[in-house]
C-alpha cells in the first residue's frame, strides 16, 4: 500500500513538474515571438510613415528596405519636401500604432493587450531612436539635423513618447508576475503568434530580395 502511494505520488509529482517546463517554453516562445514580431512590425510602420509622407509631398520612391537583418530605410529618388518625410516615419509610427490600440481598447477586441503593448513598444523604439540619434545624427536624425530641426525637438519627442510607452507596458501588469505564471499564456496563442511572425519574416525576406 505505501509503495503504490508512493509511486503515485512520484507519478503526480513528475506529471507536474513536465508540465511546468513545457508551460515554461511555451512562454518563452510566446515572448521571444512577441518581440520579434514587434521590431518587424515596428520598422514596417515606421517606413510606411516616409512613404506616405513622400507620397503625399510629392516624393519618387526607389525602394523601401525591409529586411529582418537590416535597419529599415526609405530611398527617394525625388524627395522636394525632405524635412517633412523624416518626420513622418516616427510620426507615423507611434500615432498609427497608439490609435490601432485605442480603437482596439474602444471596441473590446480580445487582442487588446497585444495592441497595447505593441503601442508602447513603438512608442519607446521610436522615440530612443530619436532622442539617442539626435547628437551624432544617425539615421533619420542626420536628415533632421540637415533640414532644420533643432536638437530640443528631438529630445523632446523622445522625453513625450519614451515614458508614454513605458507607461502602457506598465498599466499591463507587473512581468514579474507574468514570468511567474507561465500556465497564463496558451500554446495556441504562442505558436499561432510563432507562425504569424515566421511568415512576416519571410514575406520580407522575399520582396527585400
Amino acid at each position: 500500500m505505501t509503495v503504490e502511494t508512493n509511486v503515485g505520488f512520484r507519478s503526480s509529482h513528475s506529471w507536474r513538474r513536465d508540465r511546468i517546463i513545457k508551460s515554461r517554453w511555451i512562454q518563452i516562445l510566446f515572448g521571444i515571438s512577441l518581440l520579434v514580431g514587434c521590431w518587424l512590425a515596428m520598422m514596417g510602420v515606421h517606413e510606411l510613415g516616409h512613404v506616405i509622407g513622400g507620397l503625399v509631398t510629392g516624393g519618387e520612391i526607389a525602394r523601401v528596405v525591409l529586411h529582418p537583418l537590416a535597419i529599415s530605410r526609405t530611398d527617394f529618388s525625388v524627395n522636394p519636401h525632405p524635412a517633412v518625410v523624416v518626420w513622418a516615419g516616427p510620426l507615423w509610427g507611434v500615432l498609427f500604432p497608439l490609435g490601432l490600440f485605442l480603437v482596439a481598447n474602444r471596441l473590446r477586441w480580445s487582442v487588446v493587450s497585444w495592441a497595447q503593448f505593441f503601442a508602447g513598444f513603438c512608442l519607446i523604439a521610436n522615440g530612443a531612436y530619436i532622442a539617442g540619434g539626435a547628437l551624432e545624427g544617425i539615421g533619420d536624425c542626420g536628415v533632421m539635423r540637415q533640414t532644420g530641426t533643432p536638437l530640443w525637438v528631438m529630445w523632446g519627442f523622445g522625453l513625450l513618447t519614451v515614458p508614454a510607452g513605458f507607461w502602457l507596458w506598465h498599466r499591463l501588469g507587473s512581468f514579474r508576475d507574468w514570468w511567474r505564471n507561465p500556465e497564463r499564456v496558451s500554446e495556441q496563442s504562442a505558436w499561432g503568434l510563432f507562425l504569424a511572425v515566421m511568415v512576416l519574416v519571410v514575406l520580407m525576406v522575399y520582396f527585400s530580395a
